[in-house]
């Protein structure tokens, strides 16, 4: 069994969904289980869904926009699929169910159960696309198999209940081979209720698929052809990463690299499960492979660029050494209000951290306030260079102030204004 992953650029419509197909002739005699995420900007407009719910303002509009794009998309590539029509009507109708309905949950559990819808309604289309083209493919949907805790929008998966729960809802096939399509990011509680692994999550859940099913491999099909030292889009001159062992793709992860999901490597370097990242566009391009190899670590310097940062100080109001206890009280408001610390630095008065620039944030500083002194900088960027020499530290700071400097013997990081 090999895994698949399409991301929403991959499926944004139908053109993107034939392409699918092309990709899967290549792997005929390939039994495949298929992760898809929600088609192009999905996610996005359900998270307006939200607000609009939330805010007790009418989303239906909003609904049926997404209804007729998909309904489009069903039509253009399955237009005889009469089933799978209805299973997508039938989606939809739920959702205006849910949203026509007071608000009675707290904001992350509306959350995930809105945006789920957006996996869903892409695998319904793929899957009929793909039956009537003539892959063979059964729709299973993942949050059967992924059981996780109650943390929305961030949710923990419950590792020993996979087997069972794999050999319990995957389906049999009475021939070879095997094509199984169901979604990325989603999940479930025990309960029953709908989570979501953490934005841009499908890359984790097909990890999870194959941590669970043994698989050969994982690939992810993007739009550029593999893993680069550099964002294309900011920096000339990039080089494409073609192996590299597990522990420097989560460093490059873990610091903000976006080709790949933080924590999409950790499942698979527990069972040596190799991952490749490959161009759809482009399918004779070579691509990155990530592996156990740490001898095929390129060390040419990786540029990893986050704006949008707020870089905040926080200082007792007595001027006391900032101690272990205050540090447990701070870390534990940052993991209540789900505020992920990209970078932390402590003076005998202070303690300071860079965070995405969200309400979250906004709001955790105002909490903060009742027991410290916090004082922030607004529009910050986070750089972050592995495998740095000074020329390359020279030229990327040109011009920049950095407010923040850290190294150790690998990497260096700045946050710059």
């Amino acid at each position: 069994m090999k895994v698949f992953k399409f991301g929403g650029a991959s499926v944004k419509d139908a053109a993107g969904v034939r392409n699918v197909a092309k990709v899967l002739s290549h792997f005929a005699q390939d039994d495949l289980l298929i992760v898809v995420s929600a088609m192009g900007k999905t996610t996005n407009a359900l998270e307006e869904v939200v607000k609009a719910y939330r805010d007790g303002r009418n989303a239906k509009p909003l609904i049926l926009a997404l209804q007729g794009m998909h309904a489009v998309a069903l039509e253009e590539v399955a237009p005889e699929d009469s089933d799978s029509a209805t299973a997508l009507m039938l989606s939809f109708e739920a959702l205006k169910q849910y949203v026509a309905q007071p608000v009675q949950h707290e904001e992350d559990r509306d959350y995930d159960h809105i945006v789920s819808f957006g996996e869903v309604w892409s695998t319904l289309v793929v899957s009929a696309y793909l039956n009537s083209a003539g892959y063979a493919n059964k729709w299973v949907d993942a949050r059967k198999i992924i059981t996780t805790d109650a943390g929305h929008r961030a949710a923990n998966v419950k590792w020993e209940a996979l087997e069972v729960n794999c050999a319990t809802h995957l389906p049999s096939f009475a021939a070879q081979p095997h094509r199984i399509v169901t979604q990325g990011f989603i999940g479930q509680t025990e309960d029953g209720l709908t989570t979501t692994l953490g934005r841009e999550g499908s890359d984790f859940s097909a990890a999870i698929f194959a941590y669970a099913l043994g698989a050969e491999s994982v690939t992810i099909w993007k739009d550029v052809p593999g893993m680069f030292n550099a964002d294309p889009n900011k920096f000339p001159d990039t080089k494409l990463l073609s192996h590299i062992s597990y522990k420097e793709a989560i460093e490059l992860s873990y610091f903000g690299a976006s080709v790949i999901h933080p924590r999409t490597l950790q499942p698979l370097q527990r069972k040596g499960i190799p991952l490749y990242v490959r161009s759809f566009i482009d399918l004779a391009a070579a691509g990155t492979t990530i592996d156990h190899l740490s001898d095929h670590d390129s060390l040419v310097p990786s540029f990893i660029v986050k704006p949008g940062q707020l870089l905040i100080s926080i200082t007792p109001r007595d001027l006391s050494f900032v101690v272990e206890e205050n540090l447990s009280g701070i870390f534990k408001l940052f993991a209540a209000r789900n505020v992920r610390i990209e970078l932390m630095q402590n003076s005998a008065v202070a303690f300071t951290v860079a965070v995405d620039d969200t309400p979250r944030a906004r709001l955790l500083i105002e909490e903060l306030r009742k027991e410290y002194e916090v004082r922030y900088n607004e529009g910050c960027a986070l750089l972050t260079v592995r495998h740095f020499d000074e020329a390359t530290l020279d030229l990327l700071l040109e011009g920049r102030e950095p407010l923040i400097e850290q190294r150790s013997r690998n990497t260096a990081r700045y946050v710059v204004v």
